[in-house]
């Protein structure tokens, strides 16, 4: 089936329609953690208005009073037509998914399907931070197999790391990033098949976080694990929230291969209370008609990438960037500057800019920083320029 990856939509840019008074008036994690001040380009938050299909969508739901508990298949169907459409996967079978409150709580209740108290769950370092704490606190063991120098998966490790925790018929499970945070990589679909591959040797389970795969740049193509050979008993998790900024209206779909659907059948029945309501009703009109707002995103979003790279080349040539094929998340490698292992500590206190500190991404995170590109170019501009401030002479 022909795919649709990036289209010219001809709507506006998003982010070039607010300005930093209206920013400073939302009162999210982004605007309210750091003081008035500090020029936030840190949590992944977008400085975009929302597309108005959304808006209109939950308008319509708040004024006919539709704020009960959810219900259907509305989302799964809005996202399966998604797929087939942007990723030419037909495979999204709707009797398969499970609405989730979001994707880590989704995550959360998809290991405890698939491993016990105690169990291995693998992860590719730097990666983002909340596989950590969430895995730590379900009381399961994070196993680390970095990625390799090139930022890609290292298959030869992940071997390694699966031999050394499914050994002897134990549980494990592999939680894969895709595409991965913080550092943008798309994982193609030779590589995902191989990963399927080794899981299915070594009788490891794989939940995959897609949640950015609508973030894809032109020119990079997002593979849904399910649809690769070999991934039949793994499960995924995907949401609209990251692509169209709807964090603060929580829903998310669990998604199970055919192998996996038995896997469903134990999940308990009170998980689909946590979702809201009118956040799968926003999450549903996202996926059905807000693809061109999301085209404009991508355009945006692909010119903020040239300019980070052009600004950091001028005025900051130590920081190594690669630009990401997805996400909206830059990731600097600053150890060149010679500001230890948190350089985004040195860029809050003496420039009043906050990034997101590399060191919770795990290892391979000490002296780097993620920025998040999701901004107006003159922020950017001006972020880069309070970044290079802080390295100037007292």
């Amino acid at each position: 089936m022909t795919r649709i990856p990036h289209e010219t939509s001809g709507e506006p840019n998003p982010l070039l329609a607010l300005s930093l008074d209206q920013l400073k008036r939302r009162t999210s994690m982004k605007w309210r953690t750091y003081p008035e001040d500090v020029l936030p380009l840190w949590v992944a938050e977008m400085d975009v208005p929302l597309a108005e299909p959304v808006v209109r969508a939950v308008t319509d739901a708040l004024r006919r009073g539709d704020t009960g508990y959810p219900a259907g298949t509305a989302y799964a169907e809005a996202l399966a037509a998604f797929a087939a459409k942007r990723w030419g996967w037909d495979g999204l079978a709707v009797e398969r998914t499970a609405v989730v409150p979001d994707v880590m709580l989704g995550v959360v209740e998809m290991l405890k399907l698939v491993t016990g108290h105690g169990d291995p769950v693998v992860v590719n370092p730097p990666v983002y931070p909340p596989f950590y704490r969430f895995v730590a606190h379900l009381d399961r063991q994070v196993v680390e197999a970095p990625l390799g120098a090139d930022g890609r998966i290292d298959l030869g490790v992940l071997e390694e790391t699966f031999q050394r925790v499914a050994g002897g018929g134990r549980r494990a499970a592999y939680l894969l990033c895709s595409p991965h945070n913080p550092t943008g990589t798309v994982h193609t679909a030779e590589e995902l098949s191989a990963v399927a591959a080794l899981a299915e040797r070594y009788g490891v389970r794989v939940v995959a976080d897609e949640i950015h795969a609508p973030l894809v740049l032109g020119g990079a193509e997002f593979v849904p694990y399910l649809s690769v050979p070999g991934a039949e008993c793994g499960l995924s998790l995907m949401s609209a929230s990251k692509a169209w900024n709807l964090a603060g209206l929580k829903a998310a779909l669990a998604l199970a291969g055919p192998g996996a659907a038995a896997d469903f059948g134990r999940l308990p029945e009170e998980v689909g209370h946590g979702p809201s309501h009118i956040g799968v009703i926003a999450h549903t009109a996202a996926l059905l008609d807000g693809t061109a707002w999301l085209d404009a995103l991508l355009t945006g979003l692909d010119e903020n990438r040239r300019l980070l790279t052009g600004l950091l080349a001028e005025q900051l040539p130590a920081v190594r960037h690669r630009p990401g094929e997805a996400t909206y998340l830059a990731w600097l490698d600053c150890r060149a500057l010679g500001l230890g292992d948190d350089p985004a500590e040195t860029f809050l206190h003496r420039g009043r800019v906050a990034l997101t500190s590399g060191i919770p991404f795990g290892t391979g995170g000490a002296g780097h920083a993620r920025l998040n590109l999701a901004t107006s170019p003159e922020l950017i501009r001006e972020g880069v320029r309070r970044m290079a401030a802080a390295l100037e002479e007292d």
